[in-house]
Formats: structure tokens, C-alpha cells, sequence
């Protein structure tokens, strides 16, 4: 049995057996309940803060390798930015110079991406600022990788090109002329072999006996293979391309057809003494762009010295009559 309580009672004067009421039970199971549930969440909030499970060690640790990877990474992007810069001004400021090409625009190369927000799925990631941030550096650099890997594309179109009309255009002399004997009249004004008046000389002369041979001076196709007996005589046309042409006057026989293509140093054909011509030689011009230039001004990968040249250029100018 359960003990019995007693209570003394004042007005009385005596004791009292005193029960315990249900409610004053129920007060106290709860007051306990409650006490006991507050401490449980007390204890409970101390380990989470304070304790780590092995698994949460983990994750934890792996978050901060991988953000650390990430600052890497972002740390090596930056110098990829940099030494692609670098690309890109050598691009604009060199290569494209070289080849006569126009710089790539600074909106082509540092275009954005508009349109729908590609990053939001990565928003509610854990460390999401620093992702992002990274995420859209790896994606702007591609974008230029890109664009200057189809510069490069063009640029070497332009290289190879430029290498072809380096080839093209007229830059030897004619004739085999080392010990410059044969320089003869050149570009200005001369008297006329035959009609003996003063007349601008559109070329250059070079006297040798007939049947010397004749060089195409650069790359190119014959245009024409003219045999008249009046005005250059037996001559030949050579398209260069690039605006340029050639002019072989006075022949004696011609060595190419028309429409063929030939390379600097081959033989077109041979000197003579044909058309408006009063001695064998072979009266040589050069056109840019359909108009006649100095020939002089195009032997710069001849093998005359620079003294060798001066002296060339000091015999064709004293000279005070063409051949023809």
C-alpha cells in the first residue's frame, strides 16, 4: 500500500489525511515531461554543434577540397586569361599587320552570353558565388579560345596566300645581268631609235645578242603571245596576279603558249631585234593595277649588291636613247 499523507490543519488543530489529486499528478507528469523534453533538446543542440559523426566529417572535407580545387582552378584561368591577351594583342598588333588584315573587334572577342540564365542551377549550391563566378570564366574563355582559333584559321589562309604572291611578283631582272653589261635605257623620259624625238620610256631595256634567254620574273600565267611586226614585235604578257603584269618585248622566239603557267626563273622565251627595234635587246615592263611602274624599284630578290644595284639604276638613267 501506498504511504498515507497527513496535513495539520490550523483551525482545527489536528492532522488530516491528505490524498493526491489526479490533477495535481497530471502536473506534476508534465512539469517533469517537460522539463526532461527541454534538457533532451539542450543536449541534443550541444552535439550537433559540438560533435561531428564521421559521415559529416566527410562531407565537410570534401566541400572544402573541392572549393579549394575551385580557387585553383579560378587561379589558373586568370593566368590562361592572361597569356591569351597576350595571343590576342600579338594577333591584332603583329600577325594581322603582316598580312593586311583588319584586327578583330573587341565585341567579337569579349562577347557575352545573353539570353536565359545558363547558372541558375547552380544558385542553391553550396559555395554557389564562387562556382558560378567560375563557371562563367571557363565560359568566356572559351568563347575567345574559339574566336582565335578561327583567326589563326584565316591568318594561316593569309600566310599561305602571302607566300603566294611573294612568289608573284616580278622581282629579278630578266636577263642574266650579274656584271651589268646589259643594263642598257631605263623608265623616264628618252629619244626614240627611230623617230629620234624625246618620248617617256614606260620600262627598262637590256641589250644581249639574240637568242639570250628570258626569265619570267615572278609566278604567273601567260596572258598573251603576240607576233606582229610592229611596236613591241614578238612579245609576251605575264599575269601575276595580286594586280601585277609582266611585258617581254622584241623576241626572237617565243617558249610558252598562251594560258600557261610558269614559275620565276623559267625561260618564256628569247631575245631578238623584232617590231620598233633598232638592235637585239629585250624591252621589259612591269604594271601594278593596269598602269606601267619602275622596274627598277621590283629586283630586290636579285642577287646584285646593294652598290651593285645603285650602279644599274646610275647606267639605265644616263642613258639617253632606247633601243626602241
Amino acid at each position: 500500500m501506498g504511504k498515507k499523507k497527513y496535513r495539520f490543519n490550523a483551525e482545527t488543530l489536528t492532522y488530516e489525511q491528505h490524498g493526491v489529486s489526479f490533477k495535481e499528478k497530471l502536473t506534476k507528469i508534465l512539469t517533469w515531461v517537460s522539463s526532461s523534453l527541454v534538457f533532451s533538446v539542450i543536449i541534443i543542440f550541444l552535439i550537433v554543434n559540438n560533435y561531428e559523426t564521421p559521415k559529416a566529417k566527410s562531407v565537410m572535407h570534401e566541400n572544402q577540397r573541392m572549393a579549394s580545387q575551385i580557387k585553383l582552378m579560378k587561379k589558373d584561368m586568370e593566368d590562361i586569361d592572361r597569356a591569351l591577351e597576350d595571343i590576342q594583342q600579338r594577333d591584332d598588333n603583329i600577325y594581322r599587320v603582316i598580312f593586311e588584315s583588319e584586327p578583330i573587334p573587341s565585341s567579337v572577342r569579349k562577347a557575352g552570353f545573353g539570353g536565359v540564365n545558363k547558372y541558375a542551377h547552380l544558385e542553391n549550391m553550396s559555395n554557389s558565388d564562387l562556382i558560378i563566378s567560375t563557371a562563367r570564366k571557363l565560359d568566356v574563355l572559351s568563347k575567345q579560345v574559339y574566336v582565335q582559333s578561327q583567326s589563326y584559321d584565316e591568318l594561316l589562309g593569309l600566310a599561305l596566300s602571302k607566300e603566294k604572291m611573294l612568289a608573284s611578283i616580278p622581282a629579278i631582272q630578266p636577263i642574266s645581268n650579274k656584271d651589268l653589261k646589259r643594263t642598257s635605257s631605263g623608265w623616264g623620259y628618252r629619244i626614240h631609235p627611230i623617230y629620234k624625238v624625246n618620248k617617256f620610256h614606260y620600262g627598262m631595256d637590256f641589250t644581249a645578242s639574240e637568242g639570250t634567254e628570258i626569265y619570267v620574273t615572278g609566278d604567273g600565267t601567260v596572258q598573251d603571245v603576240v607576233d606582229t611586226r610592229s611596236g613591241f614585235g614578238k612579245h609576251v604578257v605575264v599575269s601575276h596576279g595580286y594586280g601585277y603584269a609582266t611585258l617581254y618585248a622584241h623576241l626572237y622566239k617565243f617558249n610558252v603558249r598562251p594560258g600557261q603557267k610558269v614559275k620565276r626563273g623559267e625561260v618564256i622565251g628569247y631575245t631578238g631585234n623584232t617590231g620598233t627595234s633598232s638592235a637585239p635587246h629585250l624591252h621589259y615592263e612591269v604594271h601594278k593595277n593596269g598602269s606601267p611602274v619602275n622596274p627598277q624599284h621590283y629586283y630586290h630578290l636579285d642577287d646584285l649588291t646593294p652598290e651593285e644595284y645603285e650602279k644599274m639604276i646610275a647606267i639605265s638613267s644616263n642613258m639617253g636613247q632606247t633601243f626602241d
